[in-house]
């Protein structure tokens, strides 16, 4: 990567012209460093009045100004695995690129919001954290609540996923169990000599296919739920009956049930199963709209409000306290591909509303 490449973060003056400087440094999860690097430098040269701090390949700026609120900003640093990146390309008004919308775009008006943050009405914190798109739980995000709670303290939060433009509200829970069936070999010329694993999970697979959830609204919005099974391993070989069946089902539930609740809905499909092993818990959150924060950044930008399907740090934000939304720049329907795209006039769009946002005072939340 050039140097001129590199120099182009620390330069670029405008929304449009940073995405694309970030679009250009690869930062597939695992490697962040450079961008790190580049994110923390940019922090000290032109928003002095922040104290940052870094953390592996996280870095966090916060203000303290001492007044009565206190907003986090967060986006990942990182871009999905898997996928070549390459030069972005600037046509016109709009940047194509791998992370052009997941999400750098959004770490970009993170960044230019960073360098108003002395003269905001509120405190400010901005947290840019690393491997995002492997699993919440490697996210730097997890490491920063979980080793250096003071850095990530606030009232609400704005996660800047892409949400085109509109207020995201809440998130799905995620949950991934798998479930184990047990039997006994036998040659498939006498299968009576033993017990057929595959065959023991046939009914419980039979009751995931028609497991359909009901949709779930919530303070007005509408979660859709689903369940997946998402593997099956089993079989020894063409003349061996298999002696054991795994099955993997993916939950992503609505705000409505808790990882515990969600939990029980599935083992309560599985009563054959000889054992349950739960492989991956993210909480949900239910919508936030209420908090007086939230509720002033829907008013301000004059913002639609969609329930959000999927889990992103939202989840997590809520399982510690604090409440909060996904609003961003970009489709998120365009992510995860070498050819995301992401506007002028949806980066500005952003930008223009969260620094009103930042700069008008709102009520306290009720203790």
């Amino acid at each position: 990567m050039s140097g001129s490449t590199l120099s182009r973060v620390g330069r670029a003056d405008t929304v449009l012209d940073l995405t694309a400087a970030l679009v250009a440094v690869g930062s597939v999860s695992r490697d962040e460093a450079t961008l790190a690097d580049l994110v923390e430098t940019r922090l000290t040269e032109r928003a002095p009045g922040l104290h940052v701090t870094r953390v592996g390949n996280n870095v966090v700026a916060r203000t303290e100004h001492r007044r009565p609120t206190r907003i986090m900003f967060a986006g990942h640093l990182d871009t999905v695995p898997g996928v070549p990146p390459a030069e972005p390309v600037v046509r016109g008004d709009v940047v194509e690129g791998l992370g052009a919308v997941d999400m750098k775009g959004g770490v970009a008006v993170m960044l230019l919001l960073a360098e108003l943050a002395r003269d905001a009405a509120h405190d400010l914190t901005f947290a840019f954290y690393d491997k995002e798109e492997i699993g919440s739980h490697q996210s730097g995000m997890r490491l920063l609540f979980d080793e250096h709670r003071e850095l990530v303290t606030a009232d609400a939060a704005v996660l800047l996923e892409p949400t085109d433009g509109r207020l995201e509200a809440g998130c799905q829970g995620n949950l991934v169990v798998e479930f184990t069936f047990t039997g006994a070999r036998a040659h498939t010329a006498r299968p009576w000599q033993g017990r057929n694993a595959v065959h023991r999970a046939t009914p419980a697979l039979a009751r995931f296919a028609a497991f359909d959830p009901p949709p779930v609204a919530l303070d007005g919005l509408v979660y859709r739920q689903s369940a997946s099974v998402v593997a099956v391993a089993g079989g020894v070989q063409g003349n061996v009956v298999p002696d054991r069946c795994t099955v993997k089902v993916n939950y992503r539930h609505a705000p409505h049930l808790d990882t515990g609740a969600a939990i029980a809905e599935l083992t309560a499909l599985a009563p054959e199963a000889d054992e349950t092993r739960v492989l991956l818990t993210s909480p949900p959150a239910a919508p936030a709209l209420t908090h007086p924060a939230l509720s002033a950044l829907r008013r301000t930008g004059g913002l639609e409000v969609h329930p959000k399907l999927g889990w992103t740090d939202v989840g997590r934000f809520a399982a510690h306290g604090i409440p909060a939304v996904n609003f961003g720049p970009g489709d998120s329907e365009l992510a995860h591909t070498p050819h995301e795209v992401v506007s002028r006039d949806a980066l500005e769009h952003c930008l223009g509303v969260l620094r009103r946002f930042v700069a008008t005072e709102h009520p306290a939340a009720p203790n």
